[in-house]
């Protein structure tokens, strides 16, 4: 089941937020994300805030149902216009996730882009990007999409080993993930993602060579690449509980990282964040680094996150509760916290880190730049950037991010 969300102080009825989170905020690039919480099957590993049909129940007498749900949306979208009342900002970046987006109709994804265009216009060069199932989408689909105002697709591949894709309880067959960007070229996407996951129980060097070689052949201009996390709740934490499948290791998932860098390096992918590879900075998931780099977005969907001027927020986690308020006027908002300055600090390096430019040495504290001292010494941090007041990981560095970035923030 999904994971729950965090403590936090209430969010007012009508969503409104501190001024000073409105405060400059013409200086920060503006995005909205959109959550799709509907799913036909929920994948073993998955805790994300999505739900099957059989899941789905009406709250409050609201019926959470697909085929309202992007009228419902829309409705969150006018409330955060009048929430961020005369921002002049266009909007930079628009990210639709799920759950598999991809289940709504298309012309449903759409209409939720045609609101925030009309409500705050897009940039001109504004990225647009809709994740999908492989089975999910066919030509006119795609293409439908395309006309409407999306320029960027991520298709969720995982892996191209049928044994693989069995154990992560995927459902799309090998080979369709690849055929999909053939698709997405055809109808116009100059820009298209491939996610895959290593380090499945059961999964071999061979094998992640393979679906590494499946994706590189399909031709996408950016590759994800994440170590799989078994969460507790899952189903597949309950078969690795019972002795069913194998956990894998940290070495065996350091192993697979190399081969990823080896291989997307030799392809000509450029990584430019931990997880993430690109064959040109055009080609970079802009979204992303939205997130990264601690600017401003609103996040639309039941269980969606957003961030204004250091204002966190979380929406409600049911369909039906997140539909309930919006139809009875309220804010959809479950919570909230206002981030301190050392909050901040702390979380720019957490991110920053993680990016191909690093983070400023200026971040840190004294227990921190002494950390920062330790990591050059033993090559996690590169030599040439720190002379130039950067912390920016080496290879090695980006095995053991999660090391170093504790040991900087301190």
């Amino acid at each position: 089941m999904p994971s729950a969300l965090p403590d936090g102080e209430p969010v007012p009825d009508d969503g409104a937020l501190p001024a000073h989170a409105l405060a400059d905020a013409a200086e920060r690039p503006l995005g909205f994300y959109l959550h799709v919480p509907y799913c036909a099957t929920r994948c073993g590993y998955c805790d994300f805030n999505t739900y099957t049909a059989t899941e789905l129940r009406s709250t409050g007498g609201v019926l959470a149902s697909r085929d309202n749900y992007a009228d419902t949306v829309v409705d969150e979208i006018r409330l955060a216009r009048k929430v961020l009342g005369d921002d002049p900002r266009p909007v930079r970046t628009v990210f639709v996730g799920g759950g598999t987006p991809t289940l709504l109709a298309a012309d449903d994804l759409v209409r939720m882009l045609g609101a925030i265009r009309e409500e705050f216009g897009l940039a001109d060069d504004a990225e647009v990007t809709t994740e999908a199932n492989p089975e999910s989408v066919d030509p006119a689909y795609l293409e439908t999409l395309r006309a409407g105002g999306f320029n960027r697709l991520s298709f969720g591949m995982q892996s191209a080993r049928q044994h693989v894709l069995k154990i992560l309880d995927r459902t799309h067959t090998p080979g369709r993930p690849e055929a999909c960007v053939a698709e997405a070229r055809a109808a116009g996407f100059d820009h298209v993602n491939l996610d895959l996951i290593y380090g499945t129980p059961g999964e071999s060097d061979d094998d992640w060579r393979a679906s590494l070689d499946a994706a590189l052949g399909a031709g996408p201009d950016h590759v994800s690449a994440y170590a799989l996390i078994v969460e507790e709740g899952t189903r597949l934490a309950r078969r690795i509980r019972r002795g069913e499948v194998p956990m894998t290791d940290d070495d065996v998932h350091a192993d697979r990282y190399l081969i990823a860098e080896e291989m997307l390096s030799a392809a000509g992918f450029d990584w430019y964040e931990v997880s993430n590879w690109a064959t040109s900075a055009a080609g970079r998931c802009l979204h992303n680094e939205l997130y990264w780099r601690g600017a401003d977005w609103w996040g639309a969907g039941p269980g969606a996150h957003s961030h204004v001027g250091g204002v966190r927020w979380w929406n409600v986690k049911h369909p039906g509760a997140y539909a309930g308020a919006l139809a009875a006027g309220r804010s959809p908002g479950a919570g909230r916290e206002l981030l301190a300055d050392e909050d901040r600090r702390v979380e720019r390096i957490l991110l920053e880190l993680r990016l191909r430019e690093g983070c400023p040495l200026s971040l840190l504290r004294e227990e921190g730049l002494k950390a920062a001292e330790r990591a050059l010494s033993d090559g996690l941090l590169a030599a040439g950037p720190y002379a130039e007041g950067r912390a920016v990981l080496t290879l090695r560095g980006r095995l053991l991010a999660d090391a170093v970035v504790r040991d900087l923030v301190d």
